[in-house]
């Protein structure tokens, strides 16, 4: 008798938007894609670190400008404050919003724009819920070159190796462990090295907010491409 086919569990998500109707919008849409399945609502900063801390989802996609506390703190917090924090992915409407750049800073996964067909902003929760990161590397290097650099002290005191600045130039560009093992013609397993070596030293949150010191100090440029 064969077995029946293994499922994974869906990916459980809270959305945190202080506009009800992109809330509710987000909510009907989010819920009918495949794997996903959306436990709860907040309207702003304070209520999404509550209602994350008590509904305990994997992904959290936050809005950065909301009342009472916005996604930048609420991200901050609950990274901090939670034994086991959910990822999460920031949503704006605007590509130059320099709010996405200190949420990603504060530990952010990556994050989405509120314009993009619903089946990409389904498929980058379920990309962080699986551990990877969310990257649009020209939109990314965009937003830094626009603000102050504030870690531009950090890269040169992180003691980075040869190998160590070529695998963080690759993420970058938003490559993949897998891809970048392709690239460099090297194991899998020592990708993940070279990333977990290159977190350390920059006292990276993830690789998404190891990319933006990374764009911060200079080390990548807007534009850069591999």
């Amino acid at each position: 008798m064969p077995l029946p086919p293994v499922t994974s569990p869906a990916v459980t998500l809270l959305i945190a938007d202080d506009e009800e109707v992109t809330r509710s919008g987000l909510r009907m849409l989010l819920d009918a894609q495949s794997g996903i399945t959306v436990v709860g609502e907040a309207a702003d900063g304070v209520e999404a670190v509550e209602r994350a801390q008590s509904l305990r989802p994997d992904v959290v996609l936050m809005d950065v400008r909301m009342p009472r506390r916005n996604g930048i703190e609420a991200t901050r917090q609950l990274l901090a404050e939670a034994a086991d924090p959910p990822k999460v992915v920031v949503i704006t409407t605007f590509e130059n919003d320099g709010y996405v750049t200190a949420a990603l800073s504060a530990g952010a996964s990556g994050f989405v724009l509120k314009r993009l067909p619903v089946r990409q902003i389904a498929e980058a929760v379920r990309v962080v819920a699986a551990g990877e990161a969310v990257l649009f590397p020209a939109a990314l290097g965009r937003m830094v070159a626009a603000r102050p650099l504030g870690s531009a002290q950090a890269l040169p005191h992180a003691a980075l190796t040869g190998r160590e600045e070529e695998v963080l130039r690759l993420m970058a560009t938003g490559l993949s462990n897998p891809e970048i093992g392709q690239s460099l013609t090297v194991s899998l397993e020592t990708v993940k090295t070279h990333v977990g070596n290159v977190l350390t030293k920059l006292g990276a949150q993830n690789r998404t907010h190891a990319v933006v010191i990374a764009y911060e100090s200079g080390l990548v440029v807007p534009g850069f491409a591999g």
